[in-house]
């Protein structure tokens, strides 16, 4: 699924013209985007849980020359499906 089939959803169930759908999914998306940007967490009830975690600096190896490095500290963005999602996608028949 991309974005022009979720816009096609809102048009077609909700009864949107397809300009006010792909609207409403950007302003969506944008909002959500700038929510974990600040490192909120985003909890979308029935669905899952977004939550920006900090990871620290750690060392690895180069796997060519076996040389250690530093790895620099990085924020990571985590999803954790509710246990609803988790049902639908479990009980799901191929």
């Amino acid at each position: 699924m991309i974005k022009a089939d979720l816009v096609d959803i809102l048009y077609q169930k909700i009864g949107f013209s397809r300009n006010e759908a792909a609207e409403a999914v950007d302003a969506t998306l944008t909002v959500l985007k700038e929510a974990l940007q600040r490192g909120e967490k985003v909890q979308i009830v029935g669905f899952g849980t977004f939550v920006v975690r900090q990871k620290r600096v750690r060392m690895g190896r180069n796997p060519k020359t076996g040389e250690e490095i530093t790895i620099p500290p990085r924020r990571v963005l985590t999803f954790r499906p509710s246990k609803i999602l988790r049902d639908i996608v479990n009980n799901c028949q191929p």
